[in-house]
């Protein structure tokens, strides 16, 4: 089903295949040095180390799962090259209409999406207004406070 699929540049793919990678293997072995290193210490029932170190496995293990469901569910979004209209990847500046300033997005799978850097999801309110339209058209996003509208001024991959 597409609603299990996480959308992702390759890029962002990439990258966490190499984290899935350094978890499996560099990771794993340290929590396992600290879970065998905590034995040693003795009695298990009163040792916080082998607590610790169990609990970090355990963290360990569900981060691996996690990625691992990324990974698997993975949907790789090519950009868009349709010239001037807004899609994945796509680099959007945007004036504000009520406040009357200009924004700069990128539009990127949910996976990568950081609105603090200016990367919306193409799952947002937001980014799903955007996408679909060009240069000049005016489009509104219905937002908690209401509709914002937006102005598109620039598109570009």
């Amino acid at each position: 089903m597409a609603d299990n699929k996480f959308k992702m540049s390759r890029e962002r793919f990439e990258e966490l295949q190499q984290e899935l990678d350094y978890l499996q293997t560099v990771r794993e072995k340290e929590v396992s040095e600290l879970i065998k290193e905590a034995r040693s210490y003795g009695d298990l029932s009163e040792n916080s180390e082998y607590d610790e170190a169990k609990t970090e496995q355990g963290k360990l293990y569900s981060k691996i799962a996690e990625l691992k469901n990324l990974l698997e569910n993975a949907e790789i979004v090519e950009h868009t090259t349709r010239a001037g209209v807004i899609g994945i990847g796509s680099k959007v500046t945007v004036l504000d209409l009520e406040e009357n300033e200009r924004c700069e997005y990128q539009i990127v799978g949910s996976q990568e999406a950081n609105p603090m850097a200016g990367r919306i999801s193409d799952d947002s309110p937001f980014g799903k207004g955007l996408i679909g339209h060009k240069v000049g058209e005016t489009v509104a996003v219905e937002a908690p406070a209401g509709e914002l509208r937006f102005e598109i001024l620039n598109v570009t991959y």
